[in-house]
C-alpha cells in the first residue's frame, strides 16, 4: 500500500469526516470507498457503447 499527503480544502475535509462518521468508517476508509465508487463508474462508462 502506498502512502502520500493530500491537501484538500477545509470544507471538503469536514464533509468527508461527517460522511465517514455517518457511515461508521475511518476517514481513510471513506476516501478509499468513494474513490472505488468513482473509478468503478468511470470504468462502467468506458464499457458503454
Amino acid at each position: 500500500m502506498s502512502k502520500f499527503t493530500l491537501r484538500i480544502p477545509e470544507e471538503l475535509h469536514a464533509r468527508l469526516t461527517a460522511r465517514a462518521t455517518a457511515d461508521r468508517r475511518s476517514l481513510n476508509a471513506e476516501i478509499l470507498h468513494l474513490l472505488e465508487i468513482a473509478l468503478g463508474a468511470v470504468e462502467s462508462d468506458k464499457e458503454s457503447p
